[in-house]
């Protein structure tokens, strides 16, 4: 009978509750399967980039994780005045130093070319460390959360420029730029909406609860950025780049047949120093469009760093018509996310075409909502420039990255990502500091917003314009 009974299989009991098990894991099996799909798609699977894709997943959920503790302690937890001292002194602990470190990331990354990986993975191991650091004194507000801060922002900055640096190594065949970090920056924002509530969950647990979740993830990030292909690390036929205005640097002499060095060339240099073909290899023209693009970018960065911390501010003291401080921050923020998102999916559809008059329009277009914003006040133009402010900020930087990649030699494309990174992310913490010293008042604030926009266009718009119509000339490379 026992024999006959083991021929039989399991049990009805068990048969039951291994369909059970099956129903209830497919809704998260059959989600990680489409989203691998998705990530993996079009060549992105064999040439790396779909595992850059879920890292930088993995750093989006992580940096909200610790933005959720941050906010909570700095921000929520204490009332208006002391808050607005409290992040006062978070800028001064953490973004002054950063203002000072961060033109040394791009160039001391671009020295370790073979090492991008390990970069990127030391990166994520030291945010978990620190998170662990920051559990402890996350309840107190205590002064030693803010060098602990100051690390999770330099170590998350020095990976967002070594993941530019690394994202045209791992393009497929046929492939754009644009369409790739299009992909990578839609992951990040996926990840970040769908941490912040388990973040904000966690929270309810308590204050610690969100940085546990956030070393988990960054453990997790730590063994993924080892997964990438060794291509990463890679630096055959790379060069440092040099973003140097073209008319500022004067053309290379031309030898003379017969003679070492020519008095041409040392009269072009008026003071008998080397010729500029003897210095050493570097970018000496990316046309005006990269650099004009970089202008404009600067200011729709410098726009996202004022509007977060004034606007935080404000809607706390003076939230928007009959809603709470809360869900005015909800609206807003939400409003920000979408706007950042479309940006991100028109981009991948235009990819490169005309990517000046698009960077030139959607500073026009922003610019334009913030005035109206500074004018006629309300909940609804409040979301709008949120929104506007998100999506224009997407779609410069896919633009301006359509433009490295088009204008900036291969050899150096690496090196120019590095650095366009490092002077964005400066451009953010000058915007921060003017967010966080201005007063609160609406009209002003928003008049400030306008201005900073005003000022982009002003020193940007006319060169990319022209550039457009000019047509970019081919680069050279010294």
């Amino acid at each position: 009978m026992a024999a006959a009974r083991s021929h039989d299989g399991p049990g009805p009991l068990r048969r039951t509750g291994r369909a059970t098990g099956r129903v209830l894991r497919a809704p998260f099996t059959g989600t990680a399967r489409s989203i691998r799909r998705a990530t993996y798609a079009h060549g992105a699977g064999e040439s790396g980039l779909g595992k850059l894709i879920e890292l930088h997943a993995v750093n989006g959920a992580g940096d909200v994780m610790i933005t959720v503790a941050l906010a909570s302690t700095v921000f929520f937890s204490v009332p208006t005045d002391e808050a607005r001292g409290r992040v006062a002194l978070y800028l001064a602990i953490t973004m002054a130093p950063f203002t000072l470190l961060a033109p040394v990331i791009g160039p001391l990354l671009d020295r370790l070319p073979h090492g991008r990986r390990a970069a990127m993975a030391g990166a994520m191991l030291a945010r978990a460390l620190l998170a662990i650091t920051m559990s402890g004194a996350v309840a107190t507000g205590g002064l030693e959360l803010y060098p602990a801060a100051l690390g999770v922002l330099v170590c998350s900055k020095a990976y967002g420029v070594v993941r530019s640096a690394v994202v045209p190594r791992l393009l497929p065949p046929g492939f754009s730029l644009v369409k790739a970090n299009s992909r990578v920056t839609l992951a990040g924002l996926l990840a970040t909406g769908v941490a912040a509530p388990i973040g904000a969950g966690l929270q309810t647990v308590g204050s610690a609860w969100p940085l546990y979740g956030a070393c988990a993830i960054f453990v997790a990030g730590t063994f993924l950025a080892f997964t990438l292909p060794p291509k990463v690390d890679s630096a055959k036929g790379e060069r440092r780049a040099r973003l140097i205005v073209p008319h500022h640097e004067p053309p290379a002499p031309r030898p003379v047949p017969g003679k070492g060095s020519t008095r041409a060339g040392l009269r072009r240099n008026g003071n008998g120093r080397k010729p500029a073909r003897e210095r050493p290899p570097g970018l000496r023209s990316v046309g005006g469009s990269v650099l004009h693009g970089l202008q404009a970018n600067a200011a729709h960065r410098a726009l996202s760093g004022f509007l977060i911390f004034f606007l935080a501010f404000l809607l706390r003291e003076h939230p928007l018509a009959g809603q709470s401080a809360a869900v005015s921050l909800g609206i807003v923020g939400v409003a920000a996310g979408a706007g950042n998102a479309c940006g991100t999916a028109v981009g991948s559809w235009l990819r490169a075409r005309g990517p000046e008059v698009i960077v030139a329009t959607v500073l026009g277009l922003a610019l334009g909502t913030a005035v109206l914003a500074a004018v006629f006040f309300s909940t609804v133009l409040v979301a709008a420039l949120g929104a506007v402010a998100g999506f224009t900020q997407a779609l410069s930087k896919l633009s301006l990255d359509a433009m490295i990649q088009r204008d900036v030699p291969e050899e150096v494309r690496t090196s120019a990502f590095a650095r366009s990174e490092t002077l964005l992310q400066m451009a953010w913490v000058v915007g921060g500091g003017i967010g966080i010293a201005l007063p609160l008042n609406a009209v002003l604030g928003m008049s400030v917003a306008a201005g900073i926009l005003a000022l982009g266009a002003a020193t940007s718009v006319r060169g990319l314009l022209g550039a457009a119509r000019r047509g970019t000339p081919h680069p050279r490379v010294a």
